[in-house]
């Protein structure tokens, strides 16, 4: 048996299925250390979202390379662009991102300087593989993999494929086996937790009311769900939301505020859709959390398009807001359009990045004074600490007086606050 490092890159799916990866390779006898340098095998899980993400990985893998490293490389790169696989991928052992419970096959092959490269699209449910969890605190559960869009930018698409959702009730038990495990915060992903359900007869909010029925002392935070589909869960979530098993926080991707840009992308929602979920959250949820994501430069997307979208975070003032310049990806419709101007995209990037710097900054000043419970669930540098509250604002606690652990739920004070993140301490 062996030493083997796992290197994720990406979403909190792709570190869901590192974990998997973890818990297969323990089981099979193997040794799993952090440092790559320390290991004799390297599973790369990769990212294809962006052309940055792709370029991360080929940097990755000329490093192991000089270092004589054996390589496997897992998730949505091989899976997305299949053409690689014949180019600059074709000396590497590949598992695709539906044939996780073969990782230890791919290891034992790869050991055995053989190149195997499994691909193939399946849906084997993740939930019932063993994992080794990065994060005691935290589990992250895949809900479903897939979605039901065709945006036209995104290459995510060619790896995930369409909506599959996992059955409700292992759902549910692998919930309350962390929870008994001693997991303090729940994490639900997939490409888009709004679409849940809608191949399987049920929705996202048929599995949370039956998720906050769970004893322990736990909280959930909903992953990213898209506003075409949370448009007509909003009446259910403020319920839902009332409940203290919950995160008063949720991701919904705005992309951009013109309607033009966001039929050209393909998005099937409108601006005033999401104008419309959030002020109805905050009007009975003034302290929820709201993140949203933007691509700015899309290749249609003209200087009044652009300006509708400053428009949309004025009126809306996101908490957090996700900035991405457009990136053209292959084999996607979008990569076919003439590009803006780089300085243009440039441009319209850092008008953003200062606008969320603002929101955020003033957004976070409100909490000064602000006392409660929050969840530790993050050891930082120099003897602090990250908790996360009711709204899941991540507080730093710097040098407390007593120890604190993983899992800890402890009461404080917010005494200041940064651009991202408020300052607390004990009380």
């Amino acid at each position: 048996m062996v030493k083997i490092a796992i290197t994720t890159f990406g979403c909190t799916l792709n570190k869901s299925d590192s974990e998997h990866f973890a818990g297969i390779l323990k089981n099979a006898g193997h040794i799993l250390v952090n440092d790559e340098s320390d290991a004799e095998l390297v599973i790369i899980n990769s990212c294809v979202v962006k052309q940055v993400a792709e370029n991360k990985l080929f940097k990755k893998l000329n490093q192991l390379k000089e270092q004589n490293k054996k390589i496997i490389i897992a998730g949505c790169v091989p899976q997305a662009r299949k053409e690689l696989i014949e180019t600059k991928l074709k000396d590497f052992s590949i598992i695709g991102v539906d044939q996780l419970d073969r990782i230890d096959e791919v290891v034992e092959q790869t050991l055995n300087n053989n190149i195997i490269q499994i691909i193939e699209t399946k849906s084997n449910a993740r939930l019932n593989l063993p994992k080794i969890k990065h994060n005691a605190t935290i589990e992250i559960i895949p809900i479903s993999q897939g979605c039901l869009g065709n945006c036209t930018y995104c290459i995510t698409k060619l790896a995930r494929g369409n909506l599959v959702s996992y059955d409700s009730i292992a759902i549910i038990n692998n919930a309350q086996a962390a929870i008994t495990a001693g997991c303090k915060e729940i994490w639900l992903t997939s490409q888009d937790c709004g679409a849940y359900g809608k191949d399987i007869g049920t929705n996202i909010i048929g599995l949370l009311n039956k998720l906050i029925t769970l004893k322990g002392d736990f909280k959930i935070r909903l992953g990213m769900a898209n506003p075409n589909f949370i448009k007509d869960y909003v009446s259910d979530l403020i319920q839902i939301f009332q409940s203290d098993k919950m995160f008063k926080f949720l991701h919904i991707p705005l992309q951009a505020g013109s309607n033009k840009v966001l039929k050209d992308m393909n998005r099937f929602y409108i601006r005033e859709d999401f104008i419309n979920i959030v002020e109805k959250l905050r009007k009975n949820m003034p302290k929820i959390n709201i993140a949203t994501d933007i691509i700015c430069g899309f290749p249609t997307e003209s200087e009044s398009n652009f300006q509708e979208t400053i428009d949309v975070i004025n009126k809306t003032k996101p908490d957090i807001i996700n900035i991405s310049r457009f990136w053209p990806r292959p084999n996607t419709p979008a990569n076919d359009l003439k590009p803006l101007n780089s300085k243009e995209i440039n441009r319209r990037s850092k008008l953003i990045t200062e606008l969320a710097k603002n929101i955020s900054k003033d957004n976070l000043k409100s909490w000064i004074g602000w006392s409660g419970n929050i969840i530790i669930d993050h050891i930082g540098k120099d003897n602090s600490f990250v908790g996360r509250n009711d709204s899941y604002k991540p507080i730093v606690i710097k040098n407390p007086k007593t120890k604190l652990n993983l899992g800890d739920i402890v009461n404080i004070k917010v005494i200041d606050s940064t651009t991202h993140h408020l300052i607390g301490e004990l009380k």
